[in-house]
Parts: structure tokens; C-alpha cells; sequence
């Protein structure tokens, strides 16, 4: 199993537009961090966790040539709204392809996305409708993706909740804010964990801080914490100064191998 970090960045990503900060003049690639989104490579396929604006441009860079099923943790703008782009694989591929989203979330994806996701919709003739097939999931309740058990969890992100998972031995969430005590104890064991981290100092009312996910690593005890979901305040270079051993940031187009149970 292996995960790739397409996008590490917050809804602005990074450089900021109209910003000379630092870290948005900053020569550093590792620096450059488009919106939130993975790929978990499996035996059996690729699973793509949410889609952010730049999915395409993450896709082309990462060489990603097929995707299997997605997973959206939440559907704020910074991590669907390149939903769009999925189309291709369902047209090149000839099959349908299953997403998995929050139970209940259902109505708001045929909302906004309706020409993708609305069965109901009868295309032009000569056109064709992308078929993906929306799948919810529940708290704690396992899904079968791809030959493998994940495990959604829950985790607040001020008044709504975002749902990240274990799957083997990776713990990911992201736009947490804390990891209640259930979701502590559904992710011990794991050797390789993600976590959101915004910036140092100043807590966030719906994120983690730097701070706050260094915390929450050490509760969860994985061997290695990779941080995403970054803000232009803090820089990779200074953070793999500053981190404690087994932190370390992400950045986009990170491969990282997980070991296998």
C-alpha cells in the first residue's frame, strides 16, 4: 500500500494569491502546496481521497492514469470542487465508479454536481453521463473499498463533521480539530498517521495547529506523523527543524510507503 500526497495545502494553497510572504516567495518546491487531496494505491486500485480545485494539474504530475473509487472526507469547496475532473476516468475506463461520501450527503454532490452525479439526468444524444455510483457511510461502520476494510472516523471541524480512516496500518484525517477519545482509540496501532496542522501558535476554532497535532500524535503513538492541510505561516524547512522526532510535514507529490500488518 502506498500514499501519495497530491495537494497538502488549505483552501487558499500556497503561494497565497496577492501575498509576498516568506513561504509564498519561497524557492523551496516543498513550499508550493496546491488544496487537499491523496491517492491510496492498493492491489487492487486507487483510491482518491477528496477532490480539491487542482486535481487535474495533481493528477498529471503524479502520473495517475486510473482511478478506481474515491473517498470524500467532507464536501467544503477546497475539497470537492474538482470533482469535475473525475469524468475522464469513468469515460476511458467504461465502468462505474463508486464514491464514497458521509451518509446524508448525498442531496448537496446531486446539488452541485448534478451532470455527474444524478442518474435521473438523460445526456444529449451522442454525449454520455459519467456513472459514479454514490455510496454513504456511517461512523465507525467498516466499508469494503478495493479488497480492503476501512474504517470510517469521525473527527469535529467546527459545526460539522469531517470523516477521516484507518485502513491497515494508516491512520488520515484531516480538518480536525481534536480526536475525540473514540477516535483515538479506532486509530491506535497504526505505524503511519496524517494529521491536519495549520500553523504554529494561535489556535484555530476548527483546525488543529501545529501544536495541537504534535498532541494528538503522541495520544495515537504511530511511528511516523506526517503533517497536511498547511498554511502559508509556517515553511517545510522550518518545520523539519522544529518537529519532534516521528513529525515531519508532508508536501506535495510525497510518496510514502505503509507497511503492511
Amino acid at each position: 500500500m502506498k500514499l501519495t500526497f497530491l495537494g497538502t495545502g488549505t483552501s487558499f494553497g500556497v503561494p497565497v494569491i496577492g501575498c509576498h510572504c516568506p513561504r509564498c516567495m519561497s524557492d523551496d518546491p516543498r513550499d508550493r502546496r496546491t488544496r487537499h487531496g491523496a491517492l491510496l494505491t492498493l492491489p487492487e486500485g486507487n483510491l482518491l481521497v477528496d477532490a480539491p480545485p487542482e486535481l487535474r494539474l495533481q493528477l498529471v504530475r503524479a502520473g495517475v492514469d486510473h482511478i478506481d473509487a474515491v473517498w470524500f472526507t467532507h464536501l467544503h469547496a477546497d475539497h470537492v470542487h474538482g470533482a469535475d475532473d473525475l469524468r475522464i476516468f469513468r469515460f476511458r475506463a467504461k465502468k462505474d465508479m463508486p464514491v464514497h461520501c458521509p451518509d446524508g450527503s448525498h442531496h448537496e454532490l446531486l446539488r452541485r454536481f448534478p451532470y455527474i452525479f444524478d442518474e435521473a439526468i438523460h445526456p444529449p444524444p451522442g454525449s454520455t453521463l459519467p456513472q459514479f455510483r454514490l455510496h454513504g457511510f456511517k461512523a465507525f461502520e467498516p466499508q469494503e473499498i478495493l479488497g480492503r476494510v476501512f474504517l470510517p472516523i469521525p473527527v469535529p471541524h467546527g459545526p460539522i463533521t469531517v470523516f477521516g480512516f484507518r485502513v491497515g496500518s494508516l491512520g488520515y484525517v484531516t480538518d480536525a480539530k481534536t480526536l475525540p477519545p473514540r477516535a483515538i482509540e479506532a486509530l491506535r496501532g497504526v505505524r503511519v498517521l496524517v494529521l491536519n496542522a495549520l500553523w504554529w501558535g494561535n489556535p484555530h476554532p476548527t483546525h488543529f495547529n501545529v501544536e495541537e497535532a504534535v498532541e494528538a500524535a503522541a495520544e495515537v503513538g504511530a511511528e511516523r506523523t506526517y503533517l497536511t492541510h498547511m498554511t502559508h505561516e509556517v515553511g517545510h524547512q522550518e518545520l523539519l527543524d522544529t518537529l519532534p522526532p516521528g513529525v515531519e510535514p508532508a508536501f506535495d507529490g510525497l510518496t510514502v510507503e505503509i507497511p503492511e500488518d
